[in-house]
């Protein structure tokens, strides 16, 4: 059954405002609140009218609003999560009377939680609407983190990391499933860049934050206290701010209009991934095991957050074993988040603009693995401040990774379960990534070159990842095609989801006469292996 009617007369003959105020009118006695079909409940099985006007109109709204609560609290998350190694850098270990390896073992239970709840972070997105849990996790790893500053021995410490890892789990797949379920799929990259992009600012406000706290001279408080208090009472009242402002999907969104939602709703029907559904569904998570390129992202997961690690823990540490002193070390971090900042925002830019989302990906491993290269020559021959920072800075490419990473695993999964159970399967390969590479460092500073060849290694790897996943995701268009086939439908469908400016789904690749309509499973809460009109994308 439609879910809007068509009004007697033609649409040519309504003014906007007039066809506004009746598609309002039917919606508002027609939308279904419940989480499970919502795209399809709203939309039904009509085509709504959408031009490039309003198509414009509503992804503003959207950046006003959604992008606007990811980029924050992502830049909130990861402020949280880094400012460890500059604290060290301020006499953490020396204050808490902490050895190399029990630093080590501090640093990775943030990574440790969130390997351990991932399974329970994948049903409680499915289950729990956005708004509501969201709020409640950025209110408890603030809380988590501003109580580290009252850990006194390495006991307290571990279990104030662990709580903050804990409730941070959910926070990288809650926003990739929220970017999949608001934008288009030309649209992704550089939204998942402009959340993820403050991993670069973060790092930079956080070495000015602590550079400005270290200069406030106390008997009662250590400068490292002082900046975990801050930077999770931050967080803390940044909670309520969040349920005011997030809506959890286009139904329910305050901020459109009936007509817009179901605007809305149809922008992303060349998705082909679904709009949402609070039904976990089993046959999604075995489907996910049986799919190869799921355990891809799982491996470049793994191996780019290995590298990843290293800079977050022991950035400070290594720019330090250079031979700078505390506050120098500090300030020359600065650049470094700057570089992230610009390299996330040049890669996705770049992935979005040649649709090639995997060239891009090899390609900005190149400067990783010069880096590295420079960094294990330095460390092994004369030591030059000059060439080992010229080094480090190139490692910051790597970081241009991830949201590639995430946006392309976020356009080729469809099905709410299998999108945020793969999402959630990359951040449990990020979480190992962030274990294992602080071990690699546990010994051989401050040049650390055992740790420096092994990474090495890893990046290589990982290049070799990114084309197998390319191979694997051709191989699954040409079965989607001879599925259409014997369907009898087009073998060859235009992915408008892919273009710049919006295209409606399947008009121009639908048969005249008897021949299916396309674009009806597109609401449908179905995975990529059941839709025959599923595109992969590379």
């Amino acid at each position: 059954m439609s879910a809007i009617e068509k009004p007697a007369t033609s649409h040519n003959e309504l003014s906007s405002l007039e066809r506004a105020a009746s598609t309002d009118e039917h919606l508002k006695r027609t939308i279904s609140t419940k989480g499970a079909g919502l795209g399809a409940d709203l939309v039904g099985d009509e085509r709504i009218e959408l031009t490039e006007e309003d198509d414009r109109r509503i992804l503003r709204k959207t950046d006003k609003i959604i992008l606007s609560v990811l980029c924050w609290v992502y830049f909130l998350q990861i402020l949280d999560k880094s400012v460890l190694g500059l604290g060290n850098v301020w006499g953490l270990s020396q204050d808490t009377n902490l050895t190399s390896k029990q630093y080590s073992t501090m640093a990775m239970m943030n990574a440790v939680a969130q390997l351990a709840w991932q399974p329970f972070s994948s049903y409680l997105i499915v289950k729990i609407p956005a708004r509501y849990l969201l709020t409640f996790l950025c209110f408890a790893w603030g809380a988590a983190q501003a109580c580290m500053a009252a850990a006194h021995n390495f006991g307290g410490l571990v279990a104030t990391r662990f709580l903050l890892g804990l409730f941070e789990a959910g926070c990288l797949p809650l926003f990739g499933v929220l970017t999949a379920q608001w934008y288009r799929r030309s649209e992704q990259p550089l939204r998942v860049a402009a959340w993820y992009s403050t991993n670069g600012l973060a790092t930079i406000f956080a070495a000015f934050l602590s550079w400005a706290l270290a200069h406030i001279k106390s008997d009662a408080i250590h400068a490292w206290q002082l900046l975990f208090i801050v930077v999770g009472a931050i967080t803390v009242l940044t909670a309520p701010w969040i349920w005011w402002m997030l809506d959890s999907d286009i139904p329910s969104a305050r901020f459109l209009t009936e007509t817009e939602k179901a605007q809305a709703i149809e922008r992303l029907r060349a998705n082909q991934t679904g709009t949402g559904s609070n039904e976990f569904k089993w046959s999604h998570v075995w489907e996910l095991f049986y799919d190869v390129k799921s355990w891809l992202w799982l491996a470049m997961a793994l191996l780019l957050n290995i590298g990843a690690s290293v800079t977050n823990v022991f950035g400070p540490t290594l720019i330090r074993g250079f031979g700078f002193d505390k506050y120098k070390t500090t300030l020359l971090n600065m650049p470094f988040g700057f570089l992230q900042f610009a390299v996330i925002l040049l890669s996705s830019w770049m992935a979005q603009v040649f649709r090639i989302k995997g060239a891009v990906l090899a390609g900005f491993m190149a400067p990783v693995l010069v880096g590295l290269g420079l960094l294990y020559w330095q460390s092994t021959g004369e030591h030059k401040q000059a060439i080992s920072l010229v080094g480090y800075y190139l490692l910051s490419a790597l970081f241009g990774g991830n949201p590639l990473i995430v946006s392309w695993m976020m356009a080729n999964t469809a099905g709410q379960t299998k999108k945020t159970a793969v999402i959630s399967l990359y951040n449990a390969g990020s979480a190992a990534g962030n274990i294992i590479g602080p071990l690699l460092f546990n010994s051989g500073g401050p040049h650390y070159v055992s740790g420096l060849k092994a990474v090495l290694g890893i990046f290589c790897a990982m290049t070799a990842c990114v084309g197998f996943q390319v191979v694997a995701l051709f191989m699954y268009n040409k079965v989607r095609q001879r599925q259409r086939v014997a369907a009898g439908k087009p073998r060859f469908i235009k992915d408008t989801s892919m273009e710049s400016k919006y295209v409606a789904f399947g008009q121009e690749d639908e048969q005249d006469g008897d021949g299916p309509r396309l674009g009806q499973n597109a609401l449908l809460d179905m995975t990529d292996f059941k839709n025959d009109e599923f595109v992969y994308v590379y």
